[in-house]
């Protein structure tokens, strides 16, 4: 997997789209809300047979022999005749966030008719009323083989505004060779023999989760003490300089070089690192892991909604899931999708349907959990003492 790839869930973010979501939100009641009943408009989907769909760079199968081709996109426009403009222009969900908001705000629309953010930020689009419902009905697919653990985020009930496109886990990496012993635990991470070696997602939300998770913590129902009690530790652990420091995605090139022995690490990504050194492990720890997704939906006022549920329903169908997440790795939200990797006559492609980091096991689902959003209410202040650590 190309290493821009990685970069999806790890930029760091200031305060600047936070501050606006703030800004947006008083009361508890958002500002700028949209009532369900004011979020469509007029659709041109039977007369105008094309969809706009954007998403993040690398995020798609692709023609090996030529890169500008999506094999997947191809056949759902000759499937149905609609024509796809599909753009790579979300690099971080923040910057996004800003570019559109000004238009959402105002009631108007965006240009965009399908969008992939990550379930954090999706979860400001559903809470300010910006995200249409989808007509599950005309979604036969997403109804059948949507992954039972992902159906229903506290931030979307029932996911009826948003659907899943990848998913994946956030865990930990290490270096089992160099480092000459097992990690099992998150605690693991703080044993003297890793000072100075360990390095944390930067990002507030790529980070807290796991972290509070190595406390104990039910983090489904996280609560501000426990916040603060994962600050504190942390703290201690920058100011011993046991932290080497805080990173984006350029995570994957310390560990490959030696330069930290174990971090923070994201499944779609260790299956790469694992390619070109099969010392790294990836660990879902005994006292759990997040089970995060970037997911899909349609901002206000689409133009073409019908066009984009008939987008999302067929990447839900299980052969062409299968199709896509051979192609980027990460956590299939179709479980249906490994029996068609499993009945490749390609060896290399059927062995995808035994790794657990695309089709987690039975065992490994009992410790994987989707972690409470931070609020519209708390997200200033912890964004505020967050970034104070990350810059110590």
């Amino acid at each position: 997997m190309p290493e821009l790839a990685f970069s999806r869930r790890a930029a760091l973010r200031g305060l600047g789209a936070a501050g606006l979501f703030a800004a947006l939100t008083g009361c508890g009641v958002p500002a700028a809300y949209v009532p369900e009943d004011r979020r469509g408009g007029p659709d041109r989907s039977d007369r105008d047979k094309s969809v706009v769909f954007s998403n993040w760079p690398l995020y798609i199968d692709t023609d090996d022999k030529d890169e500008e081709r999506r094999p997947t996109l191809d056949a759902f426009t000759e499937k149905t005749g609609i024509q796809v403009r599909y753009t790579e222009e979300i690099n971080d969900n923040d910057e996004f966030f800003g570019k559109v908001s000004p238009a959402l705000m105002n009631h108007q629309e965006t240009g965009h008719d399908l969008v992939v953010v990550s379930d954090w930020m999706a979860a400001r689009f559903v809470h300010l009323g910006w995200a249409q419902k989808m007509d599950r009905s005309a979604q036969p697919n997403v109804a059948a083989h949507l992954d039972p653990q992902l159906r229903s985020p506290a931030f979307d009930e029932g996911r009826l505004h948003t659907v899943p496109w990848q998913s994946g886990i956030t865990g930990i990496a290490y270096n089992r060779k160099a480092l000459g012993r097992e990690i099992k635990s998150v605690q693991d991470l703080w044993h003297p023999d890793l000072a100075g070696k360990v390095t944390l997602f930067s990002g507030l939300d790529e980070s807290f989760a796991l972290l509070m998770q190595g406390n104990g913590v039910d983090v489904t129902r996280w609560t501000e003490s426990d916040f603060h009690r994962m600050c504190d530790q942390v703290e201690s652990m920058v100011k011993k300089k046991h932290i080497r420091r805080f990173t984006g995605n350029d995570y994957t090139s310390d560990l490959s070089k030696g330069d930290v022995l174990a971090c923070q690490a994201y499944s779609g990504d260790a299956i790469q690192l694992q390619a070109d050194n099969p010392d790294i492990e990836f660990v879902v720890p005994e006292e759990g892991a997040e089970l995060w997704a970037e997911s899909l939906l349609v901002p206000n006022l689409a133009r073409h909604k019908v066009n984009a549920e008939a987008l999302v329903d067929y990447y839900y169908a299980p052969e062409v899931a299968a199709e896509l997440a051979a192609a980027v790795n990460y956590v299939c939200p179709v479980p249906a999708a490994r029996e068609v990797l499993a009945g490749s006559d390609d060896k290399e492609t059927a062995q995808l349907a035994e790794n657990p980091l695309i089709f987690p096991d039975g065992e490994m689902r009992k410790r994987l959990v989707v972690a409470r959003d931070i609020s519209s209410a708390e997200r200033r202040s912890f964004a505020q003492r967050w970034n104070a650590l990350v810059g110590l």
